[in-house]
């Protein structure tokens, strides 16, 4: 098993168009792997949100550098069936998890307000933008499993892209519904439950419906992002 350097051995590149001239020719394997060429394993942070597209990266993370943590945002409004899937993937692939919550009177209000219906993006910044700050401010790369297919938006979304004072980090950006769909069925990984039930995205509870892509998320709104990722998208449908 492989483990990160110490920070005074990595190399460090942080020019976005050179790393993405390098990482482009690579497949996503390579990718993954190669990253720890350049950052520390203890300067890359990667989050999961244990949805219906969750587990693609999580086994690849297993598989090439099981020593990395996994942060997961307990917002105390997932489906229990989540939560369920969630014990089920850690189990099967030994994540390194390491969970996040909002702080505790907040979030209470969040319940008791029902912000979810009052201030959107309100309940969004508490409940998920907020605990991750901390997070985010300790690593120097984050790696996030989007898709270009997903969205519109999302397709013109490069490899490495500069999002404030951290790289984000792509390497299954270019993967398309069909190669995803393919490596699914080879390794057999578990489906979310609700994924049968026509969930296609799946978040909270109270923000989540059922609907073919991200169209259940936010139905009755413009949103389409929870704003994790603020520099990049735009709380609007495409």
């Amino acid at each position: 098993m492989t483990t990160g350097r110490k920070s005074t051995d990595c190399v460090q590149h942080w020019e976005v168009d050179y790393l993405n001239e390098v990482f482009t020719p690579l497949t996503f394997q390579e990718r993954i792997q190669q990253l720890y060429q350049y950052f520390c394993e203890e300067d890359v942070m990667m989050t999961t949100s244990y949805g219906t597209k969750s587990v693609f990266m999580l086994y690849w993370i297993s598989q090439l550098r099981p020593s990395q943590k996994v942060h997961f945002l307990d917002t105390t409004y997932h489906f229990p069936e989540t939560l369920q899937y969630k014990d089920q993937l850690v189990d099967r692939f030994k994540t390194d998890l390491v969970v996040l919550t909002p702080e505790p009177e907040k979030n209470r209000r969040s319940l008791n307000e029902s912000w979810w219906q009052t201030n959107t993006p309100r309940c969004c910044y508490t409940n998920k933008i907020q605990p991750l700050e901390p997070v985010k401010a300790a690593h120097k790369v984050w790696m996030s499993g989007l898709m270009s297919y997903q969205t519109e938006f999302r397709s013109g979304l490069k490899i490495f892209e500069k999002q404030g004072n951290m790289l984000k980090f792509h390497p299954i950006i270019d993967l398309d519904e069909g190669e995803f769909l393919y490596y699914m069925d080879l390794y057999e990984l578990p489906r979310h439950p609700l994924e049968n039930m026509g969930f296609g995205s799946i978040g909270c509870t109270h923000c989540t419906e059922v609907g073919s892509g991200r169209e259940g998320r936010w139905k009755s709104s413009e949103k389409t992002e929870c704003g994790l990722h603020p520099d990049f998208f735009l709380n609007k449908k495409k």
